[in-house]
């Protein structure tokens, strides 16, 4: 249940430190006090949307939090224990938005993302508006009741996954079949290039480069030997060669005396210059020897390489991108060659889903009928008690193999008859504004009933009841709050009287402006209010006195 709640600085509130109990609590007001302001506060800490606008004039932030004991809650617990945010018996929820409309969350003091907040308030407070009967004219929102009511939410979310992945694979299935005259010459294609890479059968992008170096040695070859052989003979002339004037220099030196030694460095200078030459001319000697003029080689060359240069030309990569390629479109066409036996495949794996689909969807809509039967029933027993004895109210629930959709294989729709012999329609043909009121308040409380969450909270669900009507929603609501904690924002007399608890919504003008006060009400001020409400603002002996007389009887 809630037990505490603290606003500042959201609309017209300042601050509002309130201790709320169990039971019902009627809140109430004169028009215009803002009465719904503080459900507003609520809300925006159960994650509702909110923006700069909420911040109270001259204000940098609006700030809420509501505690909650956990001990009836045992899905928030859970929910709390799931996502490590569990810290005792007791939960935190607070929420902070800034006057440029920026908004921080929190659960037990640490930031959480909005639509956590929002998943978590959701299974600890049920909210029923005064527009809520607008949503019964949709068909969706039919669905959801009922499904709420009967408690078959994990189901129903295992159907919506069922359905998403029969989907899914009807898609792929569809795709895969209609293209498949696309895919068999794509498969030819690639078979193609495959064969002639396999013919090709580059492996290394190395081979290149030693080609292109074995091409450039065998195109020169004869030039290479030619030239070698010159320089050999520079080395070896007797005249004019480089050994025997490196010689003939050694020789002049050693002669000089007095021998000192810059002769001696020089002299080794001499010598080791010989001894390159000398080296030079062995490497020259045997590369002369490995060279071979060989034209078929050359010619076997290059014709690899034109071939290697013209299958890049083709796919429009580097030469050597050509191994990686290979392997590329070999994969592909390795994934297209079973291409009928994936079609087979996949059309089971697509049958097969949807049977399981259909299977769950099946034992959905039995368990709907079932509960449709009880929700009609006891919504009727409600009219009844509302001064609708004439209506007749039904859970329709069209079952359909032909008309499927992630909810299942039902068409769920509320229609009533608002007099006898007269046919079942929609609601929105049927019922006036608040004929509409009342099936609305029924549905609310007959759901509310079977809630998993401790609080229920009623924003003048009323609207469009008096007289002995409005008498029975109070006593409606206070059974409610007998298993539950009811919250109720109401315009009538008949029901705040019926409340153990009563709050009083009021304006004040301060020096900051107009100000919103809400005030827990003792027993001589409860009936003044009762009072007020029975018969306007002025307060008279005899309402004074027929409010006296609600309360004694409500007590």
């Amino acid at each position: 249940m809630l037990t505490h709640l603290t606003i500042n600085n959201f609309m017209l509130i300042d601050h509002l430190d309130l201790q709320l109990k169990q039971g019902m609590t009627a809140i109430t007001g004169e028009t215009g006090t803002g009465k719904s302001v503080l459900l507003g506060a609520l809300g925006m800490a159960l994650g509702e949307r909110a923006d700069g606008d909420r911040v109270r004039q001259g204000c940098d932030k609006a700030d809420i939090t509501a505690t909650f004991l956990l001990d009836d809650l045992p899905a928030a617990r859970k929910w709390l224990i799931d996502h490590e945010l569990c810290h005792a018996d007791e939960c935190l929820l607070r929420r902070v938005v800034t006057k440029e409309g920026r908004s921080r969350a929190f659960i037990n003091s640490q930031p959480v993302p909005l639509q956590q907040l929002k998943a978590l308030g959701e299974k600890l407070i049920d909210i029923h508006s005064q527009h809520a009967h607008q949503s019964l004219l949709s068909k969706h929102h039919h669905q959801r009741l009922l499904d709420e009511y009967a408690k078959h939410q994990t189901l129903v979310a295992e159907i919506k996954q069922d359905y998403q992945q029969w989907q899914a694979l009807k898609e792929q299935y569809v795709l895969l079949r209609d293209n498949a005259s696309e895919m068999n010459a794509r498969y030819q294609l690639l078979r193609y290039q495959v064969d002639e890479l396999d013919q090709l059968a580059l492996e290394n992008p190395e081979e290149i480069h030693q080609l292109e170096e074995q091409q450039q040695t065998l195109a020169n070859a004869e030039q290479i030997v030619l030239n070698s052989q010159q320089l050999i003979n520079i080395c070896n002339d007797e005249d004019q060669g480089i050994r025997p004037v490196l010689h003939q220099a050694i020789n002049l030196l050693q002669s000089i005396r007095p021998q000192t030694d810059e002769l001696g460095t020089i002299f080794e200078l001499f010598n080791q210059a010989l001894i390159n030459v000398d080296e030079a001319q062995q490497v020259l000697q045997a590369k002369t020897r490995d060279i071979d003029i060989d034209p078929e080689r050359l010619q076997a060359v290059e014709q690899r390489l034109s071939a290697i240069y013209t299958i890049a030309r083709k796919h429009h990569v580097n030469p050597e991108d050509v191994p990686s390629l290979h392997q590329q479109l070999n994969e592909e066409l390795q994934q297209l060659s079973g291409g009928d036996e994936a079609l087979i495949v996949l059309g089971q794996q697509t049958q097969a889903a949807e049977a399981h689909f259909r299977q769950k969807a099946e034992r959905l809509s039995q368990q709907r009928h079932i509960a449709a039967e009880q929700l009609t029933k006891a919504i009727n027993g409600q009219l009844q008690e509302l001064s609708m004895s004439s209506a007749n109210f039904i859970v329709s629930v069209a079952t359909s193999n032909d008309k499927v959709s992630s909810a299942g294989i039902d068409d769920i729709e509320f229609l009533i008859s608002t007099n006898p012999g007269q046919s079942h329609k929609a609601l929105a043909k049927v019922v006036s504004g608040g004929e509409l009121s009342r099936v609305s308040l029924a549905i609310q409380v007959v759901t509310a009933q079977t809630s998993q969450v401790a609080t229920l909270v009623f924003d003048e669900v009323d609207v469009g009841i008096g007289g002995g009507t409005a008498d029975t929603v109070g006593q409606l609501l206070s059974h409610l709050a007998e298993n539950s904690q009811v919250f109720c924002v109401t315009h009538l007399a008949q029901v705040a009287s019926k409340a153990e608890h009563h709050w009083q919504v009021s304006k004040t003008l301060q020096e900051q402006g107009m100000e919103t006060n809400i005030s827990e009400l003792d027993e001589s001020h409860k009936i003044a209010e009762i009072a007020r409400m029975i018969s306007g603002n002025g307060l008279s002996d005899e309402s004074l006195a027929h409010a006296k007389l609600m309360l004694e009887e409500a007590g």
